[in-house]
């Protein structure tokens, strides 16, 4: 399985699609967008914080993880960091697999995973 992690300051740039195999017959791609309220409370933007090192890391081995149950051939993750203004997005997921639902389960089990256990941070 093929991973790219990163994280940039810069608003999120979508990679053309480049498919590693033949075998593949499923993209399934999420991006997280800044809603206008949170908890009720009305926002302009959110800010993002994270422990990089430990975040590539702690990524990389659920990715592994997700990958036993549910193979795929490449996953890109990017998220953003600092300043997010409403309207744009703070994460991008593309999971690249051979059939729909292990890239759909890949994909939704990542980002509970990436919410619970991965050292990124945000605040109104």
């Amino acid at each position: 399985m093929e991973t790219h992690i990163a994280f940039t300051h810069a608003p999120i740039v979508v990679t053309p699609l480049a498919l590693p195999s033949r075998e593949v017959g499923a993209c399934v791609e999420f991006q997280g967008l800044v809603r206008e309220t949170e908890g009720g409370q009305a926002l302009t933007g959110l800010h993002y914080e994270a422990y990089e090192p430990m975040a590539r890391t702690e990524l990389a081995r659920i990715f592994v993880e997700l990958h036993a149950a549910h193979p795929c051939a490449s996953v890109t993750l990017i998220h953003r960091l600092g300043w997010v203004p409403v309207g744009e997005a703070s994460l991008f997921i593309r999971v690249l697999a051979a059939h729909r639902g292990e890239a759909l389960r890949f994909l939704a089990e990542a980002i509970d995973r990436m919410k619970a256990d991965v050292p990124i941070w945000k605040r109104a």
